[in-house]
This record gives C-alpha cells, structure tokens and sequence, in this order.
C-alpha cells in the first residue's frame, strides 16, 4: 500500500526547518541544494514543493506572518485601554522578541540579495507591513502616523541586538515606549 503523505503538513515542516538554515547561514549564500542536503531530502523532492529559494522565503513569511497575527490577536483585549493594548502588544512582542529578532535579520538578508540580484520583489514583505498596519489601527484606534511610529518602534527594538542591549534594556525601552503613546489621541471612528 502507498504511502499517504499530508503534502501541506510535509511542506510546513521543511519550511520551519528552512528558517533555521536561512539564519545560520544566511538566505544569499544558502542553494537550494544546500537547503535539500540539510532537510536531508533529495533536490527534486524540494522542488516539487518550492520552484526556488526565494519561493521558500516567500512562504516562509506568509506562513509565520498570518500563525504570529493570528495569535496576537487571539488573545489581544478587545475592551481595554489604549495603554493596557499597548502593554499587551509589547508583551506579545517581547515574548517573541528572539523568533522576531532572527526573522527580521533574515529579511534583511533577503532584501539585500533581491537588489543584488536584480529581482527585486519584496512583494510578500509589503502585503505583510500594510496588513499588520491596518489591523494595528482598527485595534488600537490610532491614526496611520501613529501606527508607523509604533511599527518603526518595534522595528528598531530588533536592530538593537546588533547593539549588544540585554533583554531588560529592550524591555525597558518597550515600557517607556508604552509611557510615550498613553497620551496619544486616539481616532474617534475606525471603519
């Protein structure tokens, strides 16, 4: 009898392998050979699930994307004060600050071969910003300024391991942050 494979369980699985070698080894100098010999499967076998690397990539934020949205909002309040959502967004950030963390420098890879290379598409990155961006400002009923703010906020928390800053600094920096936006105003009528 056949052997009965769940294609999407099967592909899920080597892409959560895949984030893995992209962070250790970089997604630029990292072939899609490289990629089949460390999942340990052959290179038509990982074709057959993702034409190229950049595929993978693409899928890869897709994929972590929608499960990490997914479960912020799962859980966020939804009768709270702008402060209380506020604690609650950077306690789900801080908690997954070390995936974030490695994920953003992955992206940053990513962007930087996409230039190198001329196939500049960062298309999955773009849909990715404006959908968290949208859904950030119905939550917390701020103007799209004040969202960017936010957005390069947590952005710039990431970059800060390149600074050597421990996790109470950063944890720090998120509580002033919180501090800062208590008393922005907020909109009157989110649609």
């Amino acid at each position: 009898m056949p052997k009965i494979v769940d294609h999407n369980s099967y592909r899920r699985e080597l892409l959560t392998q895949c984030l893995s070698l992209f962070a250790e080894k970089g997604f630029g100098v990292v072939t899609m050979r490289q990629i089949a010999n460390s999942l340990g499967v052959s290179t038509g076998t990982l074709y057959h699930y993702f034409p190229n690397k950049e595929s993978i990539f693409m899928q890869l934020v897709e994929e972590y994307c929608s499960k990490d949205v997914a479960e912020f909002f799962a859980q966020a309040p939804v009768q709270a004060t702008l402060g209380q959502k506020l604690q609650n967004l950077m306690a789900f950030f801080l908690t997954n600050y070390g995936a974030y963390q490695q994920q953003f420098l992955i992206w940053i890879d990513f962007y930087q071969h996409c230039r190198h290379t001329g196939n500049a598409d960062e298309t999955v990155l773009h849909q990715f910003c404006q959908q968290t961006h949208q859904r950030l400002a119905t939550y917390l009923q701020l103007a799209p300024e004040q969202v960017d703010c936010l957005l390069t906020f947590l952005d710039g928390l990431l970059l800060q391991c390149l600074y050597g800053r421990s996790e109470a600094e950063i944890t720090c920096q998120a509580h002033a942050f919180i501090d800062l936006c208590e008393n922005w105003p907020r909109v009157e009528s989110m649609t």
